[in-house]
């Protein structure tokens, strides 16, 4: 991996992004107004999305980095730039870093807001620290970008991107715990709910929700997202061809 090469892709694919302010749009305020929305629909039940909130805080950057960095990556696949890229003494390491690093800057732009948002216009009621909610939520639009790089090498197009959602984003945002306790799953469920990712963002943020203190379950949550998150991005830089089909 080279420092210098990798900072270079990251350069171009913000500078590519710049010119782009509808997928900047949807990356940073669209979860930010699904929160707007949430809180409002619960306008006669605080509690509830307090209860909530904390969650859907973590997982609506993660579904939105995932749609737009999968998307992204395979539009740059379709259009022959990577593999004019990767011709040039570029590692794929360094690629894969490079869109990892410039997707995850627009992440950390777009957890301040969400979660700024959350505690300080919606009233969000969280016993932790704020930075450990923040945290949390980054690690999850991370975790997103990662998945996003990933699944778009499986892709022919960018409906076909699209249609990966429902695959790998759906079985996770219904067995993470958010509609039901994991426990109370049926076994074999709940088993499959204990190996996805999204199930420790969303006890990652209920830790946060429920103690003052760090936990040793919140350690765990976050090292297992962050270290998904880098599983995933591993698995991106391993599918990446130099030729494409």
């Amino acid at each position: 991996m080279n420092t210098s090469r990798t900072l270079a892709t990251a350069a171009r694919v913000l500078r590519q992004l710049r010119h782009d302010p509808r997928s900047i749009a949807l990356m940073i305020l669209v979860p930010c107004v699904m929160l707007l929305l949430l809180r409002y629909v619960f306008d006669g039940s605080p509690r509830v999305f307090d209860n909530i909130g904390a969650s859907l805080l973590g997982i609506f950057p993660l579904i939105t980095m995932f749609l737009v960095t999968s998307i992204s990556t395979l539009r740059e696949r379709t259009s022959g730039t990577l593999e004019r890229l990767l011709a040039m003494p570029l590692g794929k390491a360094d690629l894969i870093l490079g869109y990892a690093l410039a997707f995850g800057t627009l992440a950390i732009v777009q957890s301040l807001l969400a979660t700024g948002l959350a505690l300080w216009a919606l009233g969000l009621d969280v016993v932790g620290s704020p930075w450990l909610l923040l945290l949390v939520a980054l690690l999850d639009a991370l975790l997103g970008t990662a998945l996003g790089l990933f699944v778009s090498a499986f892709a022919a197009s960018e409906f076909q991107a699209v249609q990966f959602m429902p695959a790998v984003i759906f079985p996770q945002l219904l067995l993470c715990g958010l509609f039901t306790a994991r426990e109370n799953m049926q076994p074999v469920l709940e088993k499959l709910s204990n190996v996805l990712p999204m199930s420790y963002a969303v006890d990652g943020m209920s830790e946060v929700l429920q103690h003052t203190d760090v936990t040793a379950d919140f350690i765990r949550d976050i090292l297992i997202v962050a270290l998904c998150a880098l599983a995933v991005l591993g698995l991106g830089a391993a599918t990446l061809r130099r030729r494409t089909a």
